[in-house]
């Protein structure tokens, strides 16, 4: 799940927000679990970053906004472990059937489905919901797979031809129109791709995938009232307050065999103090609550033990698991384009100092080599060449490469030793993030000279801001995991200006072009083994370049209230599933 990482309970990560409260009444379902009552969410965030579907593109939002109120064509089966990867049919009648050597994919829609006004689903619904992905001037921040997988024409620029649904003039509708069909009773979509996907049913659990009805589209302000064709609605949305939820009365559990709709209301609490949330929820106060922001490090100790395993009457209402990301500092190549320095940082951080800043190993996860997780099994090999690192921090290589900067890139090393100036990192503004910035501060100036200064961003804007260009600063936090087991949803996604959270980089650049060149080939490679050795070697690339500084192979800390039942870690999403929570 190429994805965004939604949170951290480590001082090394860039932070998004979120958590639970409740009541009211509660009866028994018919599968044990109960139905009714009252569940609402706490963060630290004003807002969510996103609530419309195209450009949600975070585990947490995929997640939580996937099981109340989005719909797609495929999904993720909801499911413990390894079982919870399977891409189970959602509004479509199957996972699609594959022709024309996986280059043509069908979906038939099923029967029932509709949004919140009682309006059935159609598949214009869904052509008009994938288009908005091409309209990036205005449908920002999310997953650009329809961009690079559809068979439409790019123009002189590299762009599509296409240019979404908002634009008239130079827009060529007739090569979308080629790329994706519709059939005559409206009920069957036809995919079109430029490239064979043997794995594209996984591209169509991204909520992207799903369906908006046009009439209803605002284009930017849809992000604050998107409409539901899932079991759930928004009878209010707004930003530091609250968002509330209410029952979708034209939903039919019939039409939608993977959501279950157990409470009665879906409530969002905005803009709360990092210390009242987490103690509404370790003191059981609010019994039907669940936070999903990450635990300031400060509490771990109260929910785990020294090795990571929930404690005492938190053994049934909490857990600490790896995760699916990869945690890292990206680069702004642009604003930061030497080399020397970008490697003197990665060998002058106190890797040690930030993860026990974070509670230790047992919570924050193991260093990581680069963006490309071990699990990931046929796309992973070692990366070498950072055979120096030290965990607190090596002041010999550090001032090695900044001696080499001197005469590489005098420029860049002026600005980065200069008190006035230094090198500008972006973080989410929370307290932990400040006390990591301390530390990152105190490292770079004794281990490599280097003046390093902040710019804390409002934590349920991070992302939207890191993700402009012209507003992210030289380094920015974030976190990183597959979409599905494949690098494909990696390395291109990260590292080509196609991608849906890419890197700054300097597009025109020689070397940039031979990477992208070697990007394109690895995606086209049908001979999975070969082209996991590619993606490794474009892996090892990203790391001499460091186009990234890499952060840890992450784990994530999840606690509930003692009145909440069906909690699990949902795995290919990163996040608990919501759908299943229940007030017991």
């Amino acid at each position: 799940m190429a994805r965004v990482k939604k949170s951290t309970s480590i001082a090394i990560v860039a932070v998004l927000a979120l958590a639970v409260v409740a009541g009211g009444l509660v009866k028994m379902s018919s599968g044990g679990s109960s139905k009714g009552g009252t569940i609402t969410y706490l963060t630290h965030s004003e807002a969510w970053t996103h609530a419309d579907p195209n450009r949600n593109y975070t585990g947490q939002h995929i997640a939580w906004f996937g099981s109340y109120m989005h719909r797609t064509l495929t999904a993720y089966a909801r499911a413990e472990g390894a079982a919870g990867s399977d891409v189970v049919a959602d509004l479509a009648t199957d996972t699609g059937r594959a022709s024309n050597g996986n280059k043509t994919w069908e979906f038939t829609l099923r029967d029932g489905v509709s949004f919140e006004d009682g309006s059935a689903i159609t598949c214009e619904d869904i052509k008009y919901g994938v288009s908005r992905t091409f309209a990036t001037d205005v449908i920002t921040d999310g997953p650009t797979y329809a961009i690079g997988m559809l068979d439409i024409p790019s123009a002189a620029d590299g762009s599509s031809v296409y240019k979404g649904p908002y634009t008239t003039k130079d827009n060529d509708t007739a090569a979308y129109d080629k790329a994706v069909t519709c059939s005559a009773d409206n009920k069957t979509i036809t995919f079109n791709l430029k490239r064979a996907v043997g794995d594209f049913n996984y591209t169509t659990t991204y909520l992207s995938f799903g369906p908006v009805p046009k009439a209803s589209d605002k284009g930017d302000a849809y992000d604050m009232a998107p409409v539901s064709s899932g079991p759930y609605k928004i009878e209010k949305y707004k930003a530091k307050d609250e968002m509330v939820l209410v029952r979708n009365e034209n939903w039919d559990k019939k039409s939608d065999p993977i959501r279950n709709a157990f409470p009665d209301r879906v409530v969002v609490r905005f803009g709360l103090a990092e210390e009242v949330r987490d103690q509404l929820v370790l003191n059981d106060s609010e019994k039907n609550s669940m936070s999903l922001d990450a635990i300031l490090p400060t509490n771990l100790p109260t929910v785990f033990d020294d090795a990571g395993k929930p404690k005492g009457n938190f053994a049934t209402r909490a857990l600490n698991v790896y995760d699916p990301y990869v945690t890292y500092s990206a680069v702004n190549v642009k604003k930061l384009p030497c080399l020397d320095i970008r490697k003197a940082i990665y060998y002058a951080r106190d890797y040690a100092g930030l993860i026990q800043l974070g509670g230790g190993a047992a919570f924050g996860g193991d260093p990581a080599d680069g963006v490309i997780k071990p699990l990931m099994g046929l796309d992973y090999a070692k990366v070498t060449g950072l055979d120096e690192f030290k965990a607190g921090g090596n002041a010999e290589a550090a001032k090695k490469y900044m001696d080499a900067a001197k005469k590489s890139c005098p420029d860049v090393y002026a600005k980065a030793t200069d008190p006035k100036r230094g090198i500008y990192f972006d973080f989410a503004d929370t307290d932990t993030n400040k006390k990591a910035a301390a530390i990152w501060i105190d490292s770079m100036k004794k281990n490599a000279g280097i003046t390093m200064k902040f710019n804390y961003i409002e934590a349920g804007s991070y992302y939207a801001v890191v993700l402009d260009q012209t507003k992210q600063g030289d380094l920015s936090r974030a976190g990183w995991a597959p979409d599905w087991a494949n690098a494909s949803t990696v390395i291109p996604e990260l590292f080509t200006e196609n991608g849906g959270f890419p890197m700054s980089q300097n597009w025109g650049d020689p070397a940039y072009k031979a990477f992208k060149a070697k990007s394109d080939a690895a995606l086209a490679e049908p001979d999975r083994k070969k082209q996991g050795k590619m993606w490794a070697e474009l892996n090892q690339y990203v790391m001499d370049q460091m186009w990234v500084i890499p952060g840890v192979f992450s784990k994530t800390q999840e606690v509930w209230g003692s009145g909440l039942g069906g909690v699990f870690f949902w795995e290919p999403q990163g996040s608990p599933s919501f759908g299943d929570i229940y007030i017991k």
